[in-house]
Parts: C-alpha cells; structure tokens; sequence
C-alpha cells in the first residue's frame, strides 16, 4: 500500500490479461498497461453491471480469443464489483490461473480486494455464482482514491467501520475523523488497520467454515436492499443501512444497544435515500442470504462492540426491528 504504486506494479507471469471498468480513469489503465504489457484489456461495465453471466461470459471469451496460457493471469483493476469479477474468471478460466487485484476505491481495498471471494450475481440475489480464489498479491494505491467523489469514499468507509464494530474498536472514531480522507494524515494507518483485520480473519477461515462469517456483519439486509432496488443503492451505502438493522437486531437479542455507533455513522456517511420497503418484500431476498443453511436465515449480531456471534432471531423481532429501523432512516 502507498502512493504511486501502479506504474510500478510487475508480475512473474509473461502473459496476463487487464480487466477494468469502462468509468476507470484512462491515465491509471495507460500506467498499467505500459508496466506489464497485457495480451488483451478488457473494459466491463462500471459497479455491480459488470458483475453478470452475460459480461463473464464476454470476458471468457476474450480471453480464449488471444489464447491466454494456463501460466498466464488475470488483473482486475478498479473498485470491487470488478475485482470480484476478475477473480472469478481467474478462478474458472482454463480452471484457474494466477489472479491480482489493483483496486482503486475504498470499498475495494478494505474489503474485495483481499477476501479472496470472487463471482458474480443473479436476478435472485448477489453473489451467488462463485468461487474461493485468493490473489497472488494485491496493490492499493493510494493516490487513486484522490479522484473518488467524496460520496463514494464514505461509501466505502462502511466496511472500515464495520471492522470496528467486530473487532477493532479503535476504527469506530478513527473513520469518523477529518483526517480519514485522500491525502489525509490518517488515511494510510487506518487503512491498513482496517484490511488487517479482513486479512486476519481471511487467513484462518478462507472459506468461511467459522468465524469468517463475522465480516458479513450488516450485509444481510445490506444484500437485500442491493435486490430489491435492483442494483440501485450502492453496496457501501446498503452496508451503512444493514449495520443499523443488525445493531437494533443485536440489542433487542439481549446485547449492547450499539446503535449509537451506527446512527452516528449513517449521519456522517449520508447514504441514499431508499424507496419505500415491505418487510415481506426484503426478507424475500434476505432468506437467499449466502450465510442461510437449510433451517433457514443466520444474522451475525454483536454482543458488543468487538463481540460478534451469529445466530437465527425470530421473525417476529425482525419485523419489529425492521419497523424501527425503517422508521429511524426515514427520519434522519
């Protein structure tokens, strides 16, 4: 992690291919491209529209065309939904080669970029389709988030400040304050704190048979929303709204009342507003939550801050919290 990383990046692989978002800066593609010479860049739709059968489809193709070896390897460059994108082709291609990821947001760097959970999703929910493919290496250069807007770096604030809600306490202010910015005096320490914490819990539970479960912390409803709206909040900002479902979830199962941590969060985040919810209508899409088993939905809750555990809570104090809840943003 550092400034300046990208027109330094190199790979032992001779023959890679770039994927990238078509919204990406052009100068951050030139940059890379001019380091390692790619045999094929491909440009994918921006966010989530990339993260489709039809667009990973496109890209196998692509890849089959210029006849990407077996020691070749894939390169996603940008934000999350196309690392997350890139990783599963890596993963699937000639059934796997070597896999890097360059992201360039925030949301990428804390959290997509180092689980090494690639795919894609369906009409029926988000990520679905996919596979446990960790990359070789990962670079966050840190001078990309310079050209974020300033909505979309509190965007991906959302999963820093999750981090400290389950494990690392000292985040829950650190991501609050002025200098967790671009360029800002606590931008890289608490940037690297926060992947640290992913990474931890990722290297003892690749494929969440455990505790990697924790780090789904808010997305359960956070999932939901990005359904239901189809695609039309973004994954930060539904995180930002699912942590406060969870927090009221978790106090009314006998923990903390830690909402205050989340209110205080979703007032600095300033998500988008939502369109009008059914209860009925979002647990629809809650129940195809990847931590569902055959019982039914799981939530991961906190018994306070650092304290996280998953359980099924009764539907009837979903519905009760999820009517606070709706209540509670609708009057923000």
């Amino acid at each position: 992690m550092g400034a300046g990383l990208l027109s330094q990046i190199r790979v032992k692989e001779r023959q890679v291919a770039l994927i990238h978002a078509e919204d990406l800066p052009g100068e951050y593609v030139k940059e890379v491209e001019a380091g390692l010479q790619p045999v094929v860049t491909v440009r994918v739709p921006a966010r989530d529209a990339c993260k489709t059968l039809d667009v990973y489809a496109n890209v196998l193709s692509q890849l089959a065309q210029v006849n990407l070896p077996r020691d070749g390897a894939v390169i996603g460059l940008g934000g999350g939904a196309v690392t997350d994108l890139a990783g599963f082709v890596a993963a699937s291609y000639l059934r796997g080669v070597a896999f890097y990821t360059l992201p360039t947001t925030l949301l990428g760097m804390v959290d997509a970029a180092v689980g090494g959970k690639t795919g894609v999703n369906l009409p029926e929910g988000k990520n679905l389709v996919g596979a446990f493919w960790p990359p070789q290496a990962v670079w966050c250069d840190t001078d990309t988030l310079t050209s974020l807007p300033p909505a979309v770096f509190r965007e991906g604030a959302a999963e820093a400040f999750k981090h400290g809600l389950i494990a690392d306490p000292t985040l829950l202010t650190r991501v609050l304050d002025p200098e967790f910015r671009p360029g800002g005096a606590l931008l890289e320490s608490t940037l690297a704190d926060a992947i640290a914490v992913k990474a931890a819990v990722v290297t003892r539970d690749l494929t969440e048979q455990g505790e990697r479960a924790f780090l789904n912390f808010g997305h359960t409803l956070a999932h939901a929303l990005e359904g239901v709206t189809h695609q039309g909040i973004a994954h930060g900002e539904a995180v930002g709204y699912g942590m406060h479902y969870a927090a009221i979830l978790s106090r009314e199962m006998g923990g903390a009342d830690l909402t205050g941590h989340t209110r205080k969060f979703l007032d600095w985040q300033q998500p988008t507003s939502l369109p009008a919810l059914k209860f009925d209508e979002v647990t629809a899409y809650m129940n195809r939550d990847k931590k569902a088993d055959s019982d039914g939905v799981r939530f991961v809750l906190l018994r306070d801050v650092a304290q996280p555990y998953l359980t099924r809570v009764p539907e009837d104090v979903l519905r009760r919290s999820f009517g606070e809840w709706l209540g509670q943003i609708q009057t923000r």
